[in-house]
């Protein structure tokens, strides 16, 4: 962790196909401003990360909600 940002773990799991870890994340700077929301993936060695706000992820969120419904209805 850096001693710039103060990082709050909200959950952690691994993916069942593919096997990413999947890390979610606040992250609050120190300096100040909005908490960001941190999702990390690692595949193998490689990570991807986004830090997005709350707006974001509220949109992300819907979306993703909204094709998991959508999967569910079709079973």
């Amino acid at each position: 962790m850096d001693d710039k940002e103060k990082l709050t773990p909200l959950d952690k799991f691994t993916a069942p196909i593919w096997g990413q870890e999947i890390e979610l994340q606040q992250v609050e700077y120190l300096a100040g401003g909005t908490p960001m929301l941190r999702l990390r993936i690692r595949e193998k060695k490689r990570f991807t990360i986004f830090d997005i706000d709350a707006q974001t992820a509220a949109r992300w969120g819907k979306a993703l909600q909204d094709w998991a419904n959508e999967q569910a209805e079709k079973e």
